[in-house]
C-alpha cells in the first residue's frame, strides 16, 4: 500500500494559491489513477484510492495535515515508509522539483503538523514556489495566486510530478531522484 497526500487548504478562496501545489498534483493523480471517493469524517480529509493506492487531500487547514493524515494512516495500517507527501515549498525556486526522505520542516506548517503526528521518515515530493522577497512576507505569498505567467506552466508542472509519483511506485528513491529532479536550469534548456 503506498498513501499519497497532498498538502493544501480547503474551500475555492485557496484553490489557486501557491500553498495547494499539492492538492493540484492529487487531483492530477486521482484522475489518472482513476481513484474512487472512499471519504469519512473520521479521516478529516477527502480520500480516494485505486487499489493499493491511497491519495489524501487533508481538509483540516494546512496547520493540522498531520491529523487527517495520523488517522488514514491507523485506519488502514500504513507503515510511515509508504506515504509520500507532495507540498510547496518557498526554499527551492518556482518550478523546480526536489526529493528527500524525512529531515526537517522548513517552517513548513503542514509538514510540521505531520512530523509532530506520525514521525518524519516519510518520503517527500517538494515543489518550488519561488520565495517573497522578505521573510515577514511568507505567510502573504504562500496564500497569493501563482502569477499569470507561473500559471502557464502549472500543468506541465503538476504532469512531471504526477510521472514522478507513479515512478516511485517502482524504482528506488535514488533513481527517481536522478531522473526527475527538476531545475530551473532543466527547463530552460527545454525552452
Amino acid at each position: 500500500m503506498t498513501l499519497f497526500v497532498g498538502l493544501g487548504n480547503p474551500g475555492s478562496q485557496y484553490e489557486e494559491t501557491r500553498h495547494n501545489i499539492g492538492f493540484k498534483v492529487i487531483d492530477h493523480l486521482i484522475n489518472n489513477f482513476e481513484a474512487r471517493d472512499i471519504s469519512k469524517t473520521s479521516f478529516h480529509g477527502k480520500l480516494y484510492r485505486s487499489s493499493n493506492l491511497f491519495f489524501l487531500k487533508p481538509t483540516t487547514y494546512m496547520n493540522l495535515s498531520g491529523k487527517s493524515l495520523q488517522a488514514v494512516k491507523a485506519f488502514f495500517k500504513i507503515d510511515i515508509e509508504d506515504i509520500v507527501v507532495i507540498h510547496d515549498d518557498i526554499d527551492i525556486p518556482f518550478g523546480a522539483v526536489r526529493f528527500k526522505k524525512g529531515g526537517g520542516h522548513g517552517g513548513h506548517n503542514g509538514l510540521r503538523s505531520i512530523d509532530t503526528d506520525i514521525g518524519k521518515e516519510y518520503t517527500r515530493i517538494r515543489i518550488g514556489i519561488g520565495k517573497p522577497e522578505r521573510k515577514s512576507q511568507v505567510s502573504d505569498y504562500v496564500l497569493s495566486d501563482f502569477s499569470i505567467t507561473e500559471q502557464e506552466e502549472i500543468p506541465a508542472l503538476i504532469d512531471h510530478v504526477g510521472k514522478a509519483s507513479s515512478a516511485l511506485l517502482k524504482e528506488k528513491l535514488a533513481d527517481v531522484k536522478s531522473h526527475y529532479t527538476l531545475s530551473i536550469s532543466d527547463k530552460q534548456d527545454k525552452q
